[in-house]
């Protein structure tokens, strides 16, 4: 899940809200907010403003 929410992430060129990804990938929002927070803790991506999400 983490690849496929960072992969939507670079392919959508700008911050995004985790539930735009859930509706573009066709799952459960908090599938990708479990993903999102893991990929924060990694720092493999960034909060640029408040829920909104780019890769770092």
């Amino acid at each position: 899940m983490e690849d496929k929410v960072l992969k939507a992430m670079k392919e959508a060129g700008a911050p995004v809200r985790p539930g735009d990804l859930a509706k573009k990938l066709g799952v459960d929002s908090k599938e990708v907010s479990k993903a999102i927070d893991s990929l924060k803790k990694q720092g493999k991506i960034v909060s640029p403003k408040r829920c909104f999400y780019a890769p770092a």
